[in-house]
């Protein structure tokens, strides 16, 4: 890589992180004026809407679905593209999180499937933390995750925070169970009509 190419990631880097801190001092401000739960609820429901624009951009890149028949293996396609669409909001220099399949669901035959999300750092905790917002501050990720699973056409069955860096907890460990399989059913064709 060029110097030129090093200055210019390093100062992506930096933009993303200006942003960031804006977004930190805009929920501030939020919070301020309307109260902690306006700003949790703006907040989530803002992250949301991009997610289901990277998890739709993430899918026409990636494709259908996979319908393999079976689940571990279609279960890995798709945690491959849960990281796509982290990697696509947030770059790797500002968080360190991994996704892994836990549960296969039942074998083959449909039934739910487990992925989980472990986050052991985040960017925004640290911007929440600087702007002095960190007190009563709900993280959105259970809303950015049913984004991500909207726009790659997903249905979760489960979504919840199992445990939370804003908590204090080592890592952020994010449970997304899913509808196996992955695809939905082809719809019924109709019989042609004579007439």
């Amino acid at each position: 890589m060029s110097a030129d190419e090093v200055n210019q990631r390093a100062q992506t880097v930096e933009a993303y992180r200006l942003w960031w801190q804006h977004d930190a001092h805009w929920y501030q401000g939020v919070a301020g004026r309307f109260g902690q739960q306006a700003a949790n609820e703006i907040n989530a429901e803002a992250l949301r809407k991009v997610a289901v624009h990277v998890g739709q951009r993430v899918g026409r890149r990636s494709g259908p679905l996979p319908d393999s028949g079976d689940n571990g293996k279609d279960l890995e396609e798709l945690r491959r593209r849960y990281d796509e669409c982290g990697d696509r909001m947030f770059p790797r220099e500002l968080r360190n999180a991994s996704t892994e399949v836990e549960d296969q669901g039942e074998g083959g035959g449909g039934g739910e499937g487990l992925i989980v999300l472990t986050l052991r750092r985040n960017f925004a905790i640290t911007m929440v933390r600087m702007a002095g917002s960190l007190e009563g501050y709900r993280c959105p990720c259970t809303d950015i995750h049913a984004g991500w699973s909207e726009g790659l056409g997903v249905t979760l069955t489960e979504n919840r925070s199992e445990s939370c860096l804003r908590d204090g907890d080592k890592a952020c460990r994010l449970l997304m169970r899913v509808a196996t399989p992955l695809a939905p059913p082809a719809p019924a064709s109709s019989p042609a009509t004579e007439g």
